[in-house]
C-alpha cells in the first residue's frame, strides 16, 4: 500500500511539473533552482487556498475576447444609428442654408474672375487740381484772424503752435519800408520790463508791459485800418518766450470779446521768434540805443522784484474783478 501511495505521489508530480514547467530553453539552464521551487510548492500545495492557487494556475495576461464584439455591439446599435443619423441629418441642413441665396458666404475672388453684379467695387480716384486748391484755400491755419486774407509776411516755426512767428529779418523789411503799399502802421510793442527797454530796443518800438497798457493803447481806441492797407501788432520780450507770447494771446481774446464773430480789431498779430537778443545780434544797426540789458541784469534786481510784484497783483486784481462780472451776470 505505501509503495502504491508513493507512486501515485511521484505520478501526480510528474504531472504537476509537466503542466506548470517553463519552455525548454529556459529549463536547461535554471540550474536546479527550479526544481528546489517546485517541491516546495507540492509541500504548500494542500495548505494553500483554493483562491490562491488559482493565481499560481491562472494565466499572467487575459484575454478578453468578447471587447472587440462588444465594440461591435456597440457601433452596430440602435442609439449609434440614431445619433449618426442625427448628425448626417444636420450635415445636410447646413449645407443648404450655405447654399441658400440669402445665407451664402462671400469669398473672395481671384484675379480675372468676376464678381456678384451686386458687389460693391472700391474705385481710387485722384484729386483734380481745382480740388486740391479748393482744400489748400479752405485751411484756415493760413488766414489771419477774421478769415478775410492770408497772412501778408512769411512765417517760421515757433514755440507755441498757435501763434504765428516771424524773423528778424522780416522787422528789418518793415522798418526799410519795403511794405509801404501793403502796410497802413505795423505797431512792434515790447513786452520787457522799462529798464530792460532803456537799455535797448528796435527802433519804433513801444514799451507795454502790462496787459492794462496794451489795452488801453490797442483796444480803447482801435487803430482803424484802410480799404488797401493793414494794421499789423508784433510782440516780443527778450526772447519771446514767455511774456511776448502771452501779452500776444491776451489781445486776441480781449479783442473777440469786443467783437461779434469773426470780426476782430486787430486779427493779423505776430511774435517775433528769438526775441530782442536774437535781433540784437543780428540787426544791432536797428536798435536804439544798440546794446543789450537782460532781465536778469545785476544792477536791477530790485527793480526786476518791484515789476514782477507789480505784474502779479495786477493779474490778480484782474482776475477777481472778472470773477465778480461773471457773477452779476448769473
Amino acid at each position: 500500500m505505501e509503495e502504491r501511495a508513493s507512486g501515485e505521489q511521484e505520478n501526480s508530480r510528474a504531472a504537476f511539473l509537466q503542466q506548470h514547467s517553463l519552455p525548454s530553453s529556459e529549463s536547461e539552464d535554471d540550474d536546479g533552482f527550479m526544481e528546489l521551487l517546485d517541491e516546495q510548492d507540492l509541500k504548500n500545495d494542500e495548505e494553500m487556498p483554493s483562491d490562491v492557487s488559482s493565481l499560481w494556475t491562472a494565466p499572467l495576461v487575459m484575454r478578453r475576447a468578447d471587447s472587440r464584439a462588444k465594440r461591435c455591439r456597440l457601433f452596430g446599435s440602435s442609439s449609434m444609428s440614431s445619433i449618426a443619423g442625427r448628425t448626417t441629418q444636420k450635415r445636410m441642413e447646413r449645407s443648404q442654408e450655405e447654399n441658400s441665396p440669402g445665407k451664402s458666404k462671400k469669398r473672395k475672388s481671384l484675379p480675372g474672375t468676376s464678381e456678384d453684379s451686386t458687389s460693391l467695387k472700391l474705385v481710387r480716384t485722384q484729386p483734380s487740381t481745382a480740388e486740391i486748391e479748393s482744400i489748400l484755400d479752405s485751411d484756415q491755419r493760413d488766414l489771419i484772424g477774421d478769415f478775410s486774407k492770408s497772412y501778408l509776411f512769411d512765417t517760421v516755426d515757433g514755440k507755441h503752435q498757435d501763434l504765428k512767428y516771424i524773423d528778424s529779418e522780416m522787422i528789418v523789411s518793415v522798418l526799410t519800408g519795403k511794405f509801404e503799399s501793403f502796410i497802413k502802421q505795423c505797431v512792434i510793442i515790447d513786452c520787457r520790463y522799462p529798464y530792460e527797454y532803456e537799455g535797448g530796443h528796435i527802433k519804433g518800438a513801444i514799451n507795454l508791459h502790462m496787459e492794462e497798457e496794451v489795452e488801453n493803447f490797442l483796444l480803447k481806441k482801435p487803430i482803424q485800418p484802410s480799404e488797401d492797407k493793414r494794421v499789423i501788432v508784433v510782440f516780443h520780450c527778450e526772447f519771446s518766450s514767455e511774456r511776448g507770447p502771452r501779452m500776444c494771446r491776451f489781445v486776441r481774446e480781449q479783442d473777440r470779446l469786443s467783437n461779434e464773430y469773426p470780426n476782430l480789431h486787430y486779427p493779423e498779430l505776430y511774435v517775433l521768434k528769438g526775441g530782442y537778443k536774437d535781433f540784437f545780434s543780428r540787426c544791432q544797426s536797428f536798435c536804439e540805443p544798440q546794446s543789450y540789458r537782460p532781465m536778469h541784469h545785476k544792477d536791477f534786481k530790485e527793480d526786476l522784484k518791484r515789476f514782477r510784484t507789480k505784474s502779479r497783483t495786477w493779474a490778480g486784481e484782474k482776475s477777481k474783478r472778472e470773477m465778480y462780472s461773471r457773477l452779476k451776470k448769473l
